[in-house]
């Protein structure tokens, strides 16, 4: 497969990226990977985005992932309301690429970067699939100022908040998260398909929330419970070949 970086200038700042295009010719369906919100100071050893992004593309899927604001090698401060533009620019960046069929990009997103997915995908019509693991229904843990700024405080310890002055308004943060709730968007994707993987065993969103999800969309949807697995899917190989599975049949279905 051919390996492309790739930047992009969002909001004046750089969105750093990789795709990963099959090596047979033609067009094909992209697929687009999301993650979710560092809980910690990243591992540089663990490669389990570059290693999904060469997966589906060993099975003919244009791949891109990417980092957030504020996360990895990307510039700027995360902000789930500056998330959904930076996807929004990626996907404008996907669809002008001529290796790709326009009729059949797909989302993949982990948890916040499901939810985003979700939020996009509800506006944007050039979506076809999206693949929401371990995502939560709404963001209730940030209700609270005295929880945001636990919350602010961690993201500064682990370099996702890197201007003191970030940020300018901290309501205005806060209802990115609000504005962002699946359960606001997630009916708005019918009639394109949607496919909601969680852990059975999720410590951080309870399966039970990942059921409300999913009685909220609309058709086609399908829910896969992965009996034992955690919050982090990506690392579970079950939900992952599921979700191949999922999109290999959406494809053969377009």
């Amino acid at each position: 497969m051919d390996r492309r970086g790739v930047t992009l200038d969002i909001d004046g700042i750089d969105i750093v990226g990789e795709i990963y295009i099959p090596k047979s010719g033609g067009s094909h369906p992209a697929l687009i990977i999301c993650h979710g919100i560092p809980r910690g100071v990243p591992d540089p050893q663990d490669r389990g985005y570059p290693l999904l992004a060469e997966r589906f593309s060993g099975e003919g899927f244009v791949t891109m992932i990417f980092n957030f604001r504020g996360t990895g090698g990307s510039g700027g401060n995360l902000d789930l309301l500056g998330w959904t533009r930076d996807l929004g620019a990626v996907v404008d960046h996907i669809y002008s690429l001529p290796e790709v069929d326009k009729e059949d990009i797909s989302l993949l997103g982990f948890s916040g970067g499901a939810a985003v997915s979700i939020y996009l995908a509800a506006r944007d019509q050039r979506i076809a699939n999206v693949v929401a693991c371990s995502c939560p229904p709404q963001f209730g843990a940030f209700s609270s100022i005295e929880r945001a700024n636990l919350l602010i405080e961690h993201l500064r310890d682990i370099g996702t908040i890197r201007d003191p002055d970030f940020p300018p308004s901290l309501q205005g943060w806060l209802e990115g998260f609000s504005e962002i709730s699946p359960a606001k968007w997630v009916e708005n994707i019918s009639p394109r398909a949607i496919l909601i993987i969680h852990g059975g065993a999720d410590e951080v969103i309870d399966p039970s929330q990942a059921q409300s999800l999913y009685a909220r969309a609309g058709e086609p949807k399908e829910i896969v419970i992965v009996e034992g697995a955690t919050h982090r899917l990506r690392q579970d190989e079950r939900a992952m070949d599921c979700a191949l599975k999922w999109l290999k049949s959406r494809v053969k279905a377009g």
